[in-house]
């Protein structure tokens, strides 16, 4: 290209200047429009996951009650946030409104819809490249099951001074029945029988006994049926009660899962929750289930909310950084190919809006301290408005809060014995048309890690040379690339943070999130980041 007279030099100085402004600020230019960046999701078990609770999420037949058919016509919302990976909590018939006491384990709900629909949605899950796991409960079933009633119409027909007999019934064999009173808070008598039957969670969910093969067998058929259906795999209701506290045998349970559930599907994904703390749900990696929930930084307890309000070293942002480190290498002590699974609430934890009191700035940076984690994250329907939610369980299964309209279409009424809940965030209709909403903010945060695939799957390194505590400065390696994310995690402080670009190999900002929409910039070596706020740097 050739540039003459006084107008081509005046184009050439710009053309010079905008280059050496490019050069100085890295992603100054890129960074602004980092939102355009192409998104590449990989087709693995490395997923951005939504859990919902049909029963609240989004009605389709006016009988306001969540169903199938509503689920499905919110996919594209769903889609367009940012997620591959959908879990529902249990659609099988139950008798309770939380459906984690199943009557049929392989039907739906009546409430819900019918089989039809469900193939629908795994159709439509399918277009859109989303994978569907359900709630898939082994620990226990409902006391309405027929296993259960023919086990208890048995014994109370058995005759005096006779022992049950499986080959008689064998269902028998398939809870934990004993003769004689236990003595125990967790057994209940069996009608005017001697015998009990345990329920470690309520005397409407008698647990069953995996030490007999025929149960295994009814649970292969169960797995198989749904595998066959084309879920994508199951979330593992209370893994850690199929032997009361016995890890290893909790382990040998699972490994059977694991191993029937890949030989049908490989691709199958499963998650465990054993709600304990690293030091024992670490362990249950060794049963070759892909992932386990962190309970470590969840709650208002865990490492998230610790970090975002708590003072002190101990919970400063360098305090996060060694935490993701602690855990990655927790994970891989017990197995190498062990994927985390993050998660800041879900429908048994109270809403995070209340326990970060309602601080939209700090609702919105627990979204990339949990979503920015490496391996399968997860978000609780709601979370990404800033939805309310605590006490009962019930509460925290509220109404999605489409519309501030309670007559709307698609919105329920909740669980019988919710308690009123009042919402301080604006609903989802009206969050999705501000660029400045918490809504926004979630979408962003998802977008980056779509766009940067060593985000889910990258080995976490602190970078031990940034010292402020206010600062989590890690690398993640996948692939033979490596990436960088600065947080400042400080509340009100805008931070310099000087990064050597020869020493680490980086070229520019790949994107970045601000809690009040302040740039992220990057002169030199030195990346300027306002409070709460985290930059990519590749």
């Amino acid at each position: 290209m050739r540039l003459a007279g006084k107008r081509g030099k005046r184009m050439l100085a710009v053309l010079l200047f905008c280059a050496l402004l490019v050069g100085s600020l890295g992603a100054c230019g890129k960074g602004e429009d980092w939102r355009s960046r192409e998104v590449q999701v990989i087709d693995d078990n490395y997923r951005t996951w939504y859990e919902i609770f049909v029963y609240s999420f989004n009605d389709s037949d006016g009988d306001r009650i969540g169903d199938l058919q509503g689920v499905i016509s919110k996919l594209d919302y769903v889609s367009d946030m940012g997620f591959n990976g959908i879990w529902l909590m249990p659609v099988m018939p139950s008798p309770s409104y939380h459906k984690y006491d199943v009557t049929d384990y392989k039907a739906i709900d009546p409430l819900y819809g019918t089989m039809e629909d469900f193939d629908r949605l795994v159709e439509e899950c399918d277009k859109r490249g989303i994978k569907l796991i359900i709630d898939l409960v082994l620990n226990h079933t409902s006391s309405e099951h027929p296993w259960f009633t023919a086990a208890c119409e048995y014994l109370g027909q058995l005759e005096e001074g006779k022992e049950p007999s499986p080959e008689e019934c064998p269902y028998y064999s398939y809870y934990n029945f004993v003769k004689g009173d236990p003595s125990s808070p967790t057994f209940y008598r069996v009608g005017n029988t001697d015998y009990y039957y345990e329920g470690a969670f309520s005397d409407r969910m008698p647990d069953v006994n995996f030490d007999c093969e025929a149960l295994r067998k009814e649970f292969e058929e169960i797995m198989s049926f749904w595998l066959n259906k084309g879920v994508g795999g199951f979330r593992l209701d209370a893994v850690k009660h199929f032997y009361g506290d016995d890890t290893s045998k909790n382990v040998e349970v699972l490994t059977w899962v694991n191993d029937y559930v890949k030989f049908i599907d490989p691709n199958a994904y499963m998650v465990g929750e054993c709600w304990d703390g690293m030091n024992v749900y670490s362990q249950y990696y060794a049963s070759g289930i892909d992932s386990f929930f962190n309970f470590e930084f969840a709650d208002s307890s865990g490492v998230i909310t610790k970090t975002l309000t708590y003072n002190g070293e101990s919970n400063s942002a360098q305090a996060y950084a060694k935490a993701l480190v602690r855990i990655q290498n927790a994970i891989r002590d017990n197995r190498e190919e062990g994927i985390d699974a993050p998660f800041f609430v879900n429908h048994d934890l109270s809403r995070a809006a209340g326990y970060l009191r309602y601080d939209e700035r700090k609702i919105k940076m627990s979204a990339p301290l949990n979503v920015l984690m490496s391996g399968s994250a997860f978000v609780y329907y709601g979370e990404e408005i800033g939805m309310t939610g605590s006490g009962r369980d019930e509460n925290k299964r509220a109404p999605m809060y489409w519309s501030d309209d309670s007559q709307a279409k698609g919105m329920t009424d909740g669980p019988a014995d919710m308690e009123p809940q009042e919402n301080r965030f604006a609903c989802a209709s009206e969050q999705m048309k501000d660029e400045n909403s918490i809504f926004s903010f979630y979408r962003d945060t998802i977008l980056l890690r779509n766009q940067n695939p060593e985000i889910a799957r990258g080995t976490v390194a602190r970078l031990e040379e940034i010292t402020d505590l206010d600062i989590a400065a890690i690398s993640k390696t996948y692939d033979g690339s490596t990436i960088y994310l600065i947080y400042n995690l400080s509340e009100t402080d805008k931070k310099e943070v000087a990064l050597s670009r020869e020493q680490y190999g980086y070229t520019e900002i790949a994107g970045y999130l601000s809690v009040d929409g302040e740039k992220v910039t990057l002169n030199g070596d030195t990346l300027t980041l306002p409070s709460y706020s985290v930059a990519v740097l590749r």
